[in-house]
């Protein structure tokens, strides 16, 4: 999938990033904990929906102002993945509402410019389930809400994400495929 497009999946810790991810790359690749800081670095993973193929990242759990060495490193990582992305899910918990590191967070999102769907998880109670609304505070514009956990909106998550995402390149000569049939004399070459 070399030169496929990139989207970071980024939050506060414990809103689900892990289980997010697992979900949408159809596995169980990252370590899901009911313990913060269990995901500590980059975590890429290979994604496709809809023909369109893209490699999902899944990151740390980032605590604005925190200035031990392990938050330090996972903003770090969280940084470079955002810096790297094509399109950034900034996930945030319903079941807690708007938490001051959401409100951080945000901040850092819109100075980094990019594409930046806001992903309310924990919304199990889907349609019915409102308290996604709250999320408008942080001024990323419409709140997506999920459950990861049950797979709830994932597909439509998925199509907005094809959306924001830069259009495909142009299959070129250099792409395709070219093979040779080679052989002694004899041993079947036109057959095939």
């Amino acid at each position: 999938m070399s030169g496929a497009p990139t989207v970071a999946i980024i939050g506060r810790p414990n809103v689900g990033k892990s289980t997010l991810f697992n979900r949408l790359i159809g596995g169980r690749d990252a370590i899901v904990d009911a313990r913060p800081g269990v995901t500590r670095d980059r975590h890429f993973g290979a994604a496709e929906w809809n023909g369109r193929r893209f490699w999902l990242v899944d990151t740390g759990g980032m605590v604005p102002g925190a200035h031990d060495q392990l938050n330090r490193a996972i903003r770090t990582q969280v940084e470079a993945a955002v810096a790297a992305s094509d399109v950034v899910l900034f996930l945030v918990d319903v079941e807690e509402g708007v938490h001051p590191a959401d409100l951080e967070i945000a901040q850092y999102l819109r100075k980094a410019r990019r594409p930046v769907i806001l992903v309310a998880n924990k919304a199990d109670q889907l349609p019915n389930d409102t308290r996604h609304l709250v999320f408008y505070e942080l001024g990323l514009g419409d709140p997506f809400p999920v459950s990861a956990a049950v797979g709830k909106s994932s597909g439509d998550l998925l199509d907005r994400v094809v959306e924001l995402l830069p259009a495909a390149p142009e299959a070129s000569e250099e792409a395709e495929i070219h093979v040779a049939v080679v052989g002694r004399p004899n041993v079947g070459k036109s057959s095939l």
